[in-house]
């Protein structure tokens, strides 16, 4: 696989996590989990492929997407489908990075994988042509910085004090939620339907996710984990807290997660459902 990332610079680098470029992706699997992240995806694919979405339980296809989809906020582990020789186009925007570009409350794309041109309008049909005609991965870069910063509304940037918050969340995923959110100038409701429009979701479920996703980077690659001190660690309040909150997020008990092997997988919110040999 070729893996491409580029860091945005000056105006975007607030908003915009990351953009990268996967090409010749050769899966040992057809179907993977993905677990949240906390964080909205603008993914354009240019190798022709239809992608699926899963029913969790099931895994039976449910939803299907071509060309550029969007994938909002997700409370738990989502399942979609993986192709050979794969390609993509991924702009990944920070947390609180999105609504200047999007133009509407972000709560309205949670638990939810849709086409873009619904949600942005056909011209994102047209940078995905661009994208596609584009020879190297420098000139994509080029296309979609160009692009998001025509989208981009200097009116829609969050409050100072809503980024104080999520750095907070960010930095200390693992701390008292009261603590993290002490110094909100305005109400608890205030502040729960800010983050609703700028995030996506409430700031608790915020700190949930971002916790797990600090445990599972305490846990990659490991062959043993002392899970007491992994959970106590992590601010989980108790053995039984830290089983169901791994099992929502995951899918599977930390047993079955480490018996599978998910923890060896590059990227450790992707793991296959049907690996191969």
């Amino acid at each position: 696989m070729q893996f491409v990332p580029h860091n945005t610079s000056g105006h975007l680098s607030p908003f915009i996590q990351s953009i990268f470029h996967i090409s010749q992706f050769v899966p040992d699997h057809s179907i993977q989990r993905v677990v949240p992240t906390g964080h909205i995806f603008i993914i354009f694919e240019l190798d022709g492929f239809v992608r699926h979405t899963y029913d969790n339980e099931t895994l039976k296809e449910q939803d299907s997407f071509t060309k550029v989809w969007i994938s909002g906020m997700h409370r738990n582990y989502i399942s979609i489908s993986a192709h050979q020789q794969s390609e993509m186009f991924v702009i990944q925007f920070k947390p609180f990075g999105a609504y200047p570009f999007f133009h509407f409350p972000l709560e309205e794309l949670n638990e939810k994988v849709v086409q873009a041109e619904k949600v942005l309008g056909p011209e994102i049909l047209d940078i995905r042509e661009k994208l596609y005609l584009a020879k190297t991965s420098q000139d994509k870069f080029a296309i979609a910085e160009t692009w998001l910063t025509e989208r981009f509304d200097s009116q829609k940037v969050p409050t100072n004090d809503l980024y104080v918050v999520s750095k907070k969340l960010q930095q200390e995923s693992v701390t008292d939620y009261a603590e993290a959110i002490a110094d909100y100038p305005n109400t608890q409701k205030h502040l729960i339907d800010q983050c609703k429009k700028y995030l996506g979701l409430t700031p608790k479920y915020f700190q949930r996710i971002l916790r797990f996703n600090e445990l599972l980077q305490q846990i990659q690659e490991k062959k043993s984990v002392p899970w007491s001190q992994v959970a106590y660690q992590c601010g989980y309040s108790d053995q039984s807290h830290f089983i169901k909150e791994f099992k929502h997020f995951s899918g599977f008990n930390p047993k079955e997660y480490i018996e599978q092997e998910y923890n060896q997988t590059s990227d450790p919110n992707f793991f296959p459902l049907d690996k191969r040999g």
